[in-house]
Parts: C-alpha cells; structure tokens; sequence
C-alpha cells in the first residue's frame, strides 16, 4: 500500500472547505426562526376604524409576460378622525366561486413613507399581488383593516 503523505497546506485548505460547506448546510437546511406573530388590531385601533374610509376602490388584473398573473387593487383612504396614523396594514380576502377564502394577503396601504397620515387628508393607495391562486373567483378582494400604528 503506497504512503500518502498530505502536506500542512493541504489539510488547511481541507478544514477550510469543509468548514464553509458545514456552515453553508446549516444556513440553508439549519433550524428557522418562527415567523413574527400577526399584529394585532387594538382596542385603540379598533374604535378609530369607523375614523378611516376607503373609495374609489377598483381592481385589474393583467397577464404578464412570462405567465404569470397580476392583480392591482387601486382606491383611495380618508382620515375622517382626528389623529395622525404611521402605518395602516389591510388584510386582502381572495375568495372561490363558492365563497370559501382560497388567500389572504396583507399589504400597506399608508406605510409611513410619506410621513403621516394626517386628519382629514385622503392618500391614493394601490396593492400588488402576483400570488392569487387560479381558484380565485375574479371579484374584489375584501379588504380589512389588519393593523392601525398612530404617531
């Protein structure tokens, strides 16, 4: 049996690859952290609803070049209340020709970027959504209000 002999550089570079591919594994296969919970809608939030109201609220939907479908939810929000709002987060409700839930999508419809939302202010609003399953009965989605953040 012929004497191998591996050289110290060899087995540097041995443990080295070794090393990356075991931490590689474990980034990609390794335990994942638990989702962040839902948020919440407030007691506080919850009584300013009737505060916020949607219009103009129309949907298209097109065809993309590569297949695949996209659905747009274009309306328009009023604060009629007297508080300024950060963040305003809508829960999407894709339902089937039956009427059974066949999605749920959340989306932003103030998300702080163009700072707050100010009492008696109206902000255009338009939500893109590219995952609606086939089984989606083609009528607006309902929407509701998920998540309220005051200033």
């Amino acid at each position: 049996m012929p004497d191998v002999k591996i050289s110290p550089a060899g087995m540097v570079i041995g443990f080295g690859v070794a090393l990356i591919a075991g931490t590689f594994g474990w980034l990609t296969f390794g335990p994942k952290p638990a989702p962040p919970p839902p948020p919440v809608l407030t007691a506080e939030a919850r009584d300013y609803l009737t505060s916020l109201k949607l219009s103009n609220v129309r949907m298209q939907a097109a065809e993309s070049y590569v297949q695949s479908r996209l659905v747009e939810i274009f309306g328009d929000i009023t604060n009629v209340g007297n508080r300024n709002i950060k963040l305003i987060q809508v829960t999407c409700v894709f339902r089937d020709y039956s009427g059974q839930d066949v999605s749920r999508e959340r989306a932003y419809v103030v998300d702080g970027r163009g700072g707050a939302f100010e009492p008696g202010k109206t902000r255009p609003f338009r939500l893109a959504f590219d995952t609606v399953p086939e089984s989606w009965n083609q009528a607006l989605p309902v929407l509701v209000i998920a998540q309220i953040q005051f200033e």
